[in-house]
């Protein structure tokens, strides 16, 4: 009993020892403790000041710049969507002047699809590899996009690549079937006949109400012919 009590004796004092260690070398630096309190305090308030005075404003800044532009594109009228009217700003210049902001990530989207249908597909690669979606079905039009733009350039092997991922990124039956479709034409020009009926069987099986699926049985009876 009586070494039981020694050693929670000695646990205890070791405990205390310690506290008293730590409360010392907290009197000590204390100094040091203040400032790196306050530099984490500064740094929260600018993170917090930074979001709400310059960075919101500057993002609706570039939203109503952008509106033009937008309008432009809604009219298949490309270049001006792209480079502006000398009036109002293009996508390039807004992606470039509003960096950093969601309007300025969407520009980069807006400007490669612009450039995809003008025939720069390396630009177009460039753009919507730089563009960030939370939207899911909006992320699988830019993967599409750069699959077109590869496809373009005759990179089958890539723009299957990035068919595939745009059919698989979002699961609906938008833009799904339409990758599905576009990945198994690319197999077909690669003679890879057995993955091109495997897209066009999903296509009839999963999304048969869709566009897509309508003639689809003529696709699936060809690539079985060519197995």
């Amino acid at each position: 009993m009586t070494k039981k009590t020694d050693r929670t004796e000695e646990q205890l004092a070791a405990v205390e020892e310690t506290l008293t260690n730590t409360e010392k070398w907290i009197e000590s630096n204390q100094k040091i403790l203040s400032r790196i309190v306050f530099v984490i305090v500064g740094v929260i308030a600018f993170y917090l000041g930074y979001d709400k005075f310059y960075a919101e404003p500057l993002n609706k800044e570039a939203h109503a710049e952008m509106f033009m532009a937008e309008k432009y594109f809604e009219t298949d009228s490309f270049n001006l969507a792209l480079n502006g009217d000398g009036q109002y700003l293009g996508f390039i210049d807004i992606a470039s002047d509003y960096s950093g902001t969601s309007a300025g990530n969407l520009a980069n989207y807006y400007a490669g699809i612009c450039h995809l249908n003008l025939g720069d597909n390396e630009s177009a690669i460039d753009l919507l590899s730089s563009f960030n979606a939370n939207d899911e079905i909006v992320s699988s039009i830019a993967f599409g996009g750069i699959g077109d733009a590869y496809m373009n350039l005759g990179d089958s092997d890539k723009a299957i690549s990035f068919y595939e991922k745009a059919a698989k990124n979002s699961n609906n039956k938008f833009t799904t079937p339409i990758y599905l479709k576009k990945a198994a034409l690319a197999h077909e020009s690669n003679g890879d006949y057995n993955d091109a009926l495997e897209h066009y069987e999903k296509i009839k099986a999963e999304y048969g109400e869709t566009r897509e699926a309508a003639d689809i049985d003529k696709y699936i009876t060809r690539a079985s012919l060519m197995q």
